[in-house]
């Protein structure tokens, strides 16, 4: 059983060199949080008190503006950082998505990088050899798939890197904005792949800022407010609360369908 357990764990970058207000902002956007003003040396604290506990079947979306320690959270929880004080344990194996772009290299060719970054969100090389046709055929490349990636257009690193990603079979599924900066056509192409991709995992926990993805895909959520959890509890209560408005009454028709949520239409 996957399971993310993280008790009062707080995460603090000092900075050695902070003789601007220009660097401590500039670093402060980075990490989130706020600088701590108790030591000689200036203290990011990116994650202050932060407690929580998540288990298999979790579906977990993580809200908050921009420098609200969402990505230092979800590092944290993916074993990049290590708690400064506190603890964070992690039991399964983590798939972090953060990029879709990290693992790929523009030197070598289609085929052989579903095979490495593969390989970087833990899968074996024989298990992504078998996923290949798959891959080919949902990013529609064809011919380019044996040519080296640096001749492929954004939008077609974008393609191979999504099949790349929905192919994998996580045990724990971190994803980061990067998922959502795909053209909306081949995004809803892939919306499919994406729900069977979490439906695949354990455990996922999802920082987006598009609330139709979110609802689509989660069923709970965390709020970061300055590197503290403000509040923990259902995705439309959380949502309601950090938007100041019910996510649901913005979300199309068709959105509303797919998700059963439409009203029913009344007969004469």
């Amino acid at each position: 059983m996957v399971s993310i357990e993280v008790r009062n764990a707080f995460v603090d970058f000092p900075i050695f060199d902070a003789k601007t207000r220009s660097l401590k902002k500039k670093v402060l956007g980075k990490v989130g949080g706020k600088i701590g003003t108790d030591s000689k040396v200036p203290i990011i604290e990116a994650l202050h008190d932060v407690t929580l506990s998540l288990k298999e079947g979790d579906r977990v979306a993580l809200v908050g503006h921009n420098g609200a320690g969402k990505s230092t959270l979800l590092r944290l929880l993916s074993g990049i950082y290590e708690p400064t004080r506190g603890s964070a344990k992690v039991v399964g194996k983590v798939a972090p998505v953060f990029d879709l772009g990290v693992g790929m290299d523009p030197e070598i060719s289609g085929f052989e990088n579903i095979v490495i970054r593969g390989l970087f969100l833990g899968m074996t090389s024989k298990e992504m050899e078998k996923r290949i046709d798959d891959i080919a055929e949902f990013t529609e490349l064809g011919d380019y798939l044996a040519m080296p990636l640096r001749t492929y257009s954004t939008g077609m690193r974008v393609r191979l890197a999504l099949g790349i990603v929905t192919s994998i079979d996580p045990e724990i599924l971190i994803l980061d904005e990067g998922i959502g900066a795909v053209d909306a056509a081949f995004l809803n192409k892939a919306r499919d792949r994406l729900k069977d991709l979490v439906k695949r995992s354990g455990l996922l926990v999802f920082a987006n800022h598009s609330d139709e993805l979110l609802i689509e895909l989660c069923d709970s959520a965390v709020w970061m407010d300055e590197g503290n959890v403000k509040m923990h509890g259902s995705l439309r209560e959380v949502l309601t609360s950090y938007k100041g408005k019910d996510p649901f009454e913005n979300l199309s028709q068709e959105a509303l369908e797919r998700l059963g949520e439409a009203p029913a239409m009344s007969g004469d």
